[in-house]
């Protein structure tokens, strides 16, 4: 049997009562000093890995910042300086319809509680070169941000830095939208024809979401289609599902750029990425 499943078998009186002896034993047949030290030293490292080996199950609210892997040379890609993980700079959504080549416009990463936790990067992509946007100098950053959600196809790139649960993602949306929601009332950009159209959208979102987790690394496309006369808006969630509403859709997306939005980096690098637009 291994030292390392010897120690987990005994509680810490005995590990420490058994390190005393060892003391002892040393003293009598006057056992080098720095030979007591590395035994004793030995096995508290020991069963303090042991506790460590136990201890591997990481949920999202665990403090557990993954190491951040070296630049990406490839001019091909943008790295998120918080966590390593990169984006391509240019995305083409697969669909039956054609749809435009969608440009990077910033990423960020989104974190959670005062611990400053890393929970996922967040990649903003938007068709900045449709012919129907009208993006004029005076415009503040702000209603150039509202003026390509509205206008044109834009997607949201998710990519969690551990094993994210489903759940989790659709609680924060749904508490985003229907904030976004209550506070539309409010203030009265919106309408209540359209909260009570966006009821039933927001009940089906809430179903989309599986009751697994999204796996580390992997990303979670959420496209805008652009808008099509007569038609809804288009918010689709890849691999999960869509829903169809002018108000969700757009109001979902803009959610990131409300006041710092989920990532404040985010924000900031889609604002400087605007600025000469």
């Amino acid at each position: 049997m291994s030292l390392l499943r010897t120690l987990t078998r005994f509680p810490r009186d005995t590990i420490l009562s058994t390190s005393r002896r060892y003391a002892h034993t040393a003293s009598a047949h006057r056992l080098p000093a720095k030979k007591l030290l590395w035994v004793v030293a030995g096995a508290t490292l020991t069963v303090s890995s042991a506790f460590a080996v136990r201890q591997n199950t990481i949920r999202l609210d665990a403090n557990v910042v993954p190491p951040i892997e070296p630049a990406n040379k490839d001019p091909e890609f943008i790295i998120d300086p918080a966590t390593g993980i990169q984006f391509p700079k240019t995305i083409k959504v697969a669909s039956k319809v054609p749809l435009p080549m969608l440009s990077l416009v910033g990423v960020g990463v989104r974190t959670v509680s005062f611990l400053r936790i890393q929970v996922y990067s967040v990649g903003f992509y938007a068709d900045l070169n449709n012919p129907r946007l009208k993006l004029e100098p005076s415009m503040t950053p702000d209603e150039k941000i509202q003026e390509i959600v509205r206008t044109c196809a834009c997607e949201i790139r998710i990519v969690p830095t551990r094993n994210t649960p489903y759940s989790h993602l659709r609680d924060a949306f749904i508490r985003a939208i229907t904030t976004r929601l209550r506070d539309g009332r409010k203030d009265g950009t919106t309408t209540e024809e359209e909260a009570i159209e966006a009821a039933s959208p927001i009940r089906k979102l809430k179903t989309l979401f599986p009751n697994t987790a999204l796996t580390k690394h992997s990303p979670l496309d959420i496209f805008l289609y652009p808008p099509t006369p007569g038609q809804p808006r288009v918010l689709t969630f890849r691999d999960l599902g869509s829903i169809e509403s002018d108000w969700v859709a757009r109001e979902f997306v803009l959610h990131y750029f409300e006041g710092e939005g989920p990532s404040p980096a985010l924000k900031k690098m889609v604002i400087k990425a605007i600025e000469s637009l």
